[in-house]
């Protein structure tokens, strides 16, 4: 056979060959690194497998490797309650090579709350702890050194962190010193954070808790059970680069135990629906060094805050009766300030948009990003050293509606990127980030999270999340998608 005929064969294979390579995730070698690489992994996923902004990481990048967690391993004939337990993984970025999953737990459970969550300490030792809400949870520790090792065996038991603790978020913070900002328990507990100066051994925190909206307490009696107070928070965090001060973001909706349709009362939509929406935007900054709590003004904050005094002195947006699923994502802008990444209802109850919020020629201020498909829907916000703003956003018009089943009652669309480069006043879709392949038609995704060190530090062109087709069974996979270029 003649050499040119060689040289047109070989060509036609690698153009059949090459997409077929890249949709199995294989190396790097041997697939088209131009295309936008998506990394399935884990299987049996239920609702959150991939926990929401109020709950993380669920990612750590260490020694040239991608730690990831979830929820999975679900029967495949497992209907909507079906029982998942806690995973770990690693990913290679250099041979695209997805290590084993590792089953951390036997018992497994239907809430979606036990998802865990991973990090490491000062020491290198990586933690995972999962199984909390209301509830101690399991808190394990690898045996060696930035290594999950092959098998559970690799992992021993660390500390109790508290008897009860819900959605807890870690961060490594000054001195070596590491904080869990956490939920003390039920929906009206307090909202509070513990730190630990010997890599997780033990645990402290402040005298007060940050926040206890429920002021009236469960167990008060009243003549008139309508006026029974039973505000609650729902809370994300960020700790400052130097990592000394705590930025905190709360919004407030009542709990309403005896589902009373007169609590639920909407002034805005005339409605006494109960729309789950929690209202209102509050920040406050913690100092980690003396535990004083301050407003954005720098005033200080009597601590617990209570529903007054975070509407007196913490509250920077006022929804007048519109609202949210989840808390804002944060960043800290050029100027030194947090701003915001906020869901929101808007004409309707059953319409949402993203919002920018920053502070802005001495006052707040909040641009429309786009429309959103759910109040639920958890994203990202970025901004790159040249000042641009990156929203990774959950979209979707038409393609969800809530009430299908139980994998669709917390959000899910396609994955959009919005970037504004003129400080947040005007914002283009700049592309879908989607996956494509044709197993994934009709799929839907939700909480986006970047994948990060164990300092913070962003991990460059790195993205996880979750997806799900079956509405009503815990039949989901976890993503990671790599080289984005943001």
């Amino acid at each position: 056979m003649r050499p040119s005929r060689l040289i047109l064969i070989s060509f036609l294979l690698q153009a059949l060959l090459i997409p077929l390579f890249a949709c199995a995730g294989l190396s790097a070698k041997t697939r088209d690194r131009a295309k936008l690489p998506v990394i399935p992994f884990g299987q049996g996923g239920q609702l959150k497998m991939i926990y929401d902004r109020r709950q993380r990481p669920q990612a750590l990048y260490m020694n040239d490797k991608v730690y990831m967690v979830y929820n999975g391993g679900a029967s495949p004939s497992a209907k909507a309650n079906g029982k998942t337990y806690p995973f770990v993984i690693s990913f290679d970025p250099e041979t695209e090579a997805l290590s084993a999953p590792i089953q951390l737990g036997i018992k497994g459970s239907r809430d979606q709350h036990y998802c865990p969550i991973i990090w490491a300490d000062r020491n290198g030792i990586i933690h995972i702890l999962y199984g909390c809400h209301k509830t101690p949870g399991t808190h394990l520790l690898s045996k060696k050194a930035g290594r999950i090792g092959p098998s559970v065996d690799d992992w021993t038991e660390g500390s109790q962190i508290r008897e009860s603790l819900s959605y807890p978020t870690v961060y490594n913070v000054y001195d070596n010193q590491q904080l869990v900002y956490l939920r003390t328990g039920e929906h009206r507990s307090s909202w509070t954070y513990l730190m630990s100066a010997d890599q997780g051994k033990t645990w402290s925190g402040p005298e007060h808790d940050v926040t206890d909206l429920n002021r009236g307490g469960e167990t008060r009696t009243v003549d008139h059970p309508i006026h029974l107070d039973e505000m609650s928070s729902y809370h994300t965090c960020l700790p400052s680069k130097d990592g000394r001060f705590l930025h905190v973001a709360f919004c407030y909706y009542d709990d309403n135990k005896a589902n009373l349709p007169e609590k639920f009362y909407n002034p805005r939509y005339d409605s006494k629906r109960n729309f789950g929406f929690k209202f209102n935007l509050y920040y406050v900054r913690i100092n980690l060094q003396t535990h004083a709590v301050t407003n954005f003004a720098g005033d200080a904050v009597q601590t617990p805050i209570n529903l007054d005094t975070a509407d007196a002195q913490c509250r920077i947006w006022d929804t007048a009766w519109r609202g949210a699923g989840v808390p804002p994502d944060i960043i800290i802008d050029e100027n030194g300030n947090p701003a915001f990444l906020h869901v929101l209802s808007g004409e309707t109850p059953d319409a949402f948009d993203y919002y920018y919020v920053r502070y802005d020629r001495d006052k707040w201020q909040q641009t429309a990003i786009c429309p959103s498909n759910d109040d639920w829907n958890s994203c990202y916000l970025k901004q790159d050293r040249d000042g641009s703003l990156h929203a990774f956003l959950i979209v979707g018009k038409g393609i969800y509606k809530r009430g299908g089943g139980k994998m669709d009652s917390r959000g899910g669309g396609n994955i959009e990127e919005w970037v504004s480069k003129d400080d947040g006043l005007t914002w283009s879709r700049a592309r879908d980030l989607t996956p494509r392949a044709p197993e994934y038609a009709g799929w839907k995704f939700n909480n986006i999270q970047p994948v990060k060190k164990a300092d913070g530090t962003v991990v460059q062109g790195m993205l996880l999340f979750y997806g799900w087709k079956d509405s009503d069974a815990p039949k989901g996979k976890a993503f990671l998608i790599t080289d984005i270029g943001v």
